[in-house]
């Protein structure tokens, strides 16, 4: 495995390699990860990870410092899954160039998490355009975990790389908690209740499946949750899936949820 830390070194090693993989990561790794690497490397001849927590998408700073942060840690769960290479930037590198036109997102960054965290997608955005522009890889993947995250890195890069963009389904624990680097902030009490409330969602989610008409339910759950739970809920709707439009019938949609549980934000699709 190599560790590059600079962007020269970077575009050496990988300047010949026809079949790159690219999955990009703010560390903390846990198994959500790890699946993302493993169907990155089954369909690509080499794999390259990015660590980076980018400064640019936190629109809370304190919210930046806390992230969890365990290099050593990570180097040698990607050391041992044999990865090709491991892309640790430096901000002052990675923004060293500054934008001539300023990246437009897509108007779906204004709803769900877009409208509770200003500026976040931007500084998403803008980070992805910058290492695909440096890494150039025939493949990027992504969890379906943050959704909303997903969906505009989709439309941004079909109109500007050749890359393809593979969607890869969100892993669970064993209490039906999507795996996040945030659930290392949480306590063992919290991950519970958050699995409750991930099963309750579910729940939800299969009602409407059965009976349209259940998702006139919503009101009722928001209250259930916030009555039940010592959280503070950001979010709770339904969405089309394919183009995050509020469902007006019975079409493919998803229970898109958000909220805090000890000052620890935590989100979710269903």
């Amino acid at each position: 495995m190599k560790t590059l830390r600079s962007i020269k070194k970077l575009k050496t090693t990988i300047s010949n390699i026809n079949n790159l993989g690219f999955v990009p990561t703010m560390g903390g790794l846990h198994d959500g990860h790890l699946s993302l690497i493993n169907k990155c490397q089954k369909k690509c001849d080499k794999t390259l990870v990015s660590i980076y927590v980018n400064p640019k998408q936190f629109n809370n700073f304190k919210d930046f410092s806390k992230y969890p942060r365990n290099l050593n840690k990570d180097l040698k769960i990607l050391k041992k899954l044999n990865v090709d290479f491991v892309f640790i930037p430096k901000t002052s590198e990675i923004y060293k160039k500054k934008r001539k036109k300023k990246l437009i997102v897509n108007n779906k960054k204004k709803i769900l998490c877009g409208k509770f965290r200003r500026g976040h997608f931007e500084g998403v955005i803008d980070i992805i355009d910058r290492l695909l522009f440096i890494i150039n890889p025939q493949y990027i993947f992504l969890g379906e975990k943050d959704f909303q995250q997903l969906f505009l890195i989709k439309k941004h890069v079909k109109k500007k790389f050749k890359v393809k963009v593979i969607s890869c389904k969100t892993i669970r624990d064993n209490n039906f908690l999507a795996l996040s680097s945030r659930n290392y902030l949480l306590s063992k009490k919290d991950l519970i209740t958050a699995g409750k409330i991930a099963k309750k969602i579910n729940q939800f989610k299969k009602q409407i499946k059965k009976n349209y008409k259940n998702k006139n339910n919503i009101i009722h759950i928001k209250k259930y949750l916030i009555k039940n739970y010592p959280i503070k809920l950001d979010y709770l709707e339904l969405r089309n899936e394919k183009n995050l439009c509020k469902i007006k019938k019975n079409n493919k949609f998803k229970v898109f949820l958000a909220y805090y549980i000890n000052g620890v934000r935590l989100i979710d699709n269903y």
